[in-house]
Parts: structure tokens; C-alpha cells; sequence
């Protein structure tokens, strides 16, 4: 599978010919936050941070109107990151892979297990997990 960018833009194009408007529209959003930066290419770990910080300014946006959380174009955009890890999924692999005794407390393995989940967790479960363990 290609980049995000490049799935982005295929996806557009089955968008228009498929008259999903909806869709359509949320990519061009998309599009133009890349737009934003001087790359043409980008790398998925910068595609991620945009697509996170759009679904956070919705969901502000949701929040100060009133209407519920969830909208079509949260969703949409939420089909392009990757699957967040478990708190089950980062508590297992914690247990199985770091060394608590290399650190003064808990939460400096926090870089650690960042660095292995990427994008694919949460800092804030991360956080929770280590603060249950």
C-alpha cells in the first residue's frame, strides 16, 4: 500500500465518480491542510498529526454548536489513521518488553513505549496504563 497522501487521493477520485459528495468534500479539506505545508510529498507520520488536528477542531467546533460528537466528516477522516493500539494491547506488550528497573519511576518508560506504538497509541492511555501498572 502507498502512502496516506497517495490513498487520499485515489480515494478522491473514486469519490467524484462515485458522486459521494460527503467524501469528497472531506478530502479537498484534507488536501488543502496538506497545502499548507511546502512538501509535496508527505511522509505519513506528518499526515497523521494533520488528520488528528482536523478531527480535534470538529469536534471543538461540535462541541461550542451543541450537536453531538460524531459527524460523517470525522468519521471519514478517522478511517485514515491507523488502528490505535489497546489499553490491553500496551499493557501487555509493556509487561513483556520494559525494564522498570532501568528507570526511577514508571512513567520515564513512557519515550519507550511511544517510540514502539507510534502514531498507533495514545499518550493518555499509554499514560493510564502505566499509572494502573
Amino acid at each position: 500500500m502507498g502512502s496516506l497522501q497517495e490513498k487520499l487521493k485515489n480515494d478522491l477520485k473514486i469519490a467524484m465518480k462515485e458522486k459521494n459528495d460527503e467524501k469528497k468534500n472531506t478530502i479537498r479539506i484534507i488536501m488543502g491542510e496538506f497545502g499548507r505545508t511546502d512538501k509535496k510529498e508527505l511522509p505519513d507520520e506528518e499526515v497523521i498529526p494533520i488528520l488528528k488536528k482536523l478531527i480535534k477542531s470538529e469536534k471543538e467546533t461540535l462541541e461550542r454548536t451543541g450537536k453531538k460528537e460524531d459527524s460523517p466528516f470525522i468519521r471519514i477522516i478517522e478511517d485514515y489513521l491507523p488502528k490505535m493500539a489497546s489499553e490491553e494491547e500496551i499493557r501487555n506488550w509493556i509487561q513483556a518488553n520494559v525494564d522498570f528497573s532501568q528507570y526511577k519511576n514508571k512513567m520515564q518508560a513512557m519515550r519507550e513505549i511511544m517510540q514502539h506504538f507510534g502514531a498507533g497509541a495514545d499518550g493518555n492511555t499509554v499514560k493510564t496504563v502505566l499509572q494502573g501498572m
